[in-house]
């Protein structure tokens, strides 16, 4: 079977859910390579790739290493409510990421602070103090970097904004590991060590610029490098 070159990549995801809906693979079986696919399909191994990625992040293959794809979940009917999660794949484009965050965590920020400020502030202290101890430990600081934006985004009291970010940082965890060896420690430190200034002030607004400004400086480092 040859596909038309017409969003090659979608039809090669069709092709693989036509086929497991149709049983040519059963669940724990390995389906066919990425080179017996691009034979067979006469698309580009890319193409292939990313159709498997796409089907392993909603949970209906799996790729082992140095041994193959596998298939995990036959219930066509269950794909559909995953297709629009949010994955890993979603994610790698970490300016893209960083362009999401700056529209919606100054919000956050301007919310907590109105509504949440006084609890908030402890928490906030906490994952800043592990942050500074944790200097030269790029796992350990960037785990308490993430808990301090999460903090303040379950603080702005909506929690489909809490929900929605929570799972945008689980799925960009090393990630934001690497952008951590272009960014360093200090510039972090000052912004959160500023946010949190302002959240103490009870000053939304100047707390809302500040994180604005925090991604801003996140996406135009990444630009620089």
């Amino acid at each position: 079977m040859k596909l038309e070159r017409v969003n090659v990549t979608n039809q090669v995801i069709a092709y693989l859910k036509k086929n497991i809906e149709e049983g040519a693979w059963k669940v724990g079986e390995k389906i066919p390579s990425e080179n017996q696919l691009t034979k067979e399909l006469g698309v580009s191994r890319a193409s292939v790739r990313t159709a498997i990625q796409h089907l392993t992040g909603i949970g209906v293959l799996e790729s082992v290493h140095g041994k193959g794809t596998y298939l995990l979940d036959a219930d066509a009917e269950s794909w559909q409510s995953r297709e629009d999660m949010i994955t890993a794949k979603d994610c790698e484009d970490i300016e893209k990421v960083l362009e999401f965050r700056q529209i919606v965590e100054p919000e956050a920020c301007y919310l907590a602070v109105l509504r949440s400020r006084q609890e908030l502030i402890p928490i906030l202290e906490e994952h800043l103090e592990e942050m500074k101890r944790n200097q030269g430990n790029k796992r350990r600081f960037v785990s308490a970097d993430m808990e301090y934006h999460k903090a303040i985004c379950k603080a702005s009291g909506n929690s489909l904004l809490a929900k929605t970010m929570t799972r945008v940082f689980k799925e960009t965890v090393r990630y934001h590991e690497q952008m951590n060896d272009i960014f360093g420690y200090r510039e972090g430190i000052r912004y959160h060590t500023s946010l949190l200034a302002a959240i103490r002030a009870n000053d939304a607004v100047l707390a809302k610029e500040l994180m604005y400004e925090h991604l801003q400086n996140g996406k135009d480092q990444l630009r620089k490098n």
